[in-house]
């Protein structure tokens, strides 16, 4: 087991050619959002770089874009570490997440069609027998299918821009609670899903709002226990 908490092997290595030092970002921000590397854990470049099997210059860079975009820390002496997010931090995003999500509902009641609505009740599906079979990871990223296809179904391109550089923070949140909301948050989606289809757009806002309501009280609930 390396210090950087991940077992030998679990990461594969990076395919060559290609934009190497963009290729080593994402998969340092897809094991951060993921977290597999967990907040607070210590990035150590050499190790890091062994597990993609990359040299230390691209990890190097890759951390520098990381603390600029504030998924990492980078301390005097001390080296790199995952960010460990505030409750304020988290608590901006999530009510911005909101309000995004539920205007996005909004204009997908006004705008979806039978083929959009058979997308949602398919990843409705799929994350129903991911939560029935304990897929953490799997149920994760089948919530953000979901709300990315609604932001979809909106329509509104600028609205879906904003919501995608917020989309893998919210992940990010979203992964500790996720067996936790489980069950109940598919629920919530299957009920956002016919209130969509009968083109009830109030309705369609008000339960986005309240099932991203839920995911930051479950966040801030967690982190205080």
């Amino acid at each position: 087991m390396l210090s950087t908490g991940l077992p030998q092997g679990a990461v594969p290595r990076l395919e060559r050619p290609g934009p190497l030092r963009e290729r080593v970002y994402e998969a340092l921000l897809e094991l951060i959002t993921t977290r597999a590397l967990q907040p607070g854990q210590h990035l150590v470049e050499s190790e890091l770089a062994g597990h993609l099997g990359v040299s230390r210059q691209p990890v190097r860079e890759a951390l520098q874009r990381l603390n600029t975009e504030g998924w990492v820390d980078l301390r005097p002496a001390q080296g790199a570490f995952v960010h460990e997010p505030t409750e304020q931090e988290a608590d901006q995003l999530l009510t911005v997440r909101t309000l995004l999500e539920a205007e996005a509902a909004r204009l997908a009641a006004a705008n979806a069609d039978k083929a959009g609505l058979d997308a949602l009740d398919d990843l409705q599906a799929q994350g129903m027998l991911a939560v029935a079979s304990d897929d953490v990871d799997r149920a994760v990223l089948l919530n953000a299918m979901f709300h990315a296809k609604i932001m979809e179904l909106a329509g509104n391109t600028v609205l879906a821009e904003l919501a995608g550089q917020v989309d893998r923070r919210v992940r990010w949140y979203y992964t500790p609670i996720a067996r936790q909301r489980g069950h109940q948050s598919w629920i919530e989606h299957r009920d956002l899903i016919a209130a969509i289809a009968e083109g009830d757009e109030q309705r369609a806002t008000q339960l986005m709002r309240e099932h991203t309501e839920h995911t930051r009280r479950s966040y801030h609930a967690r982190q205080g226990a």
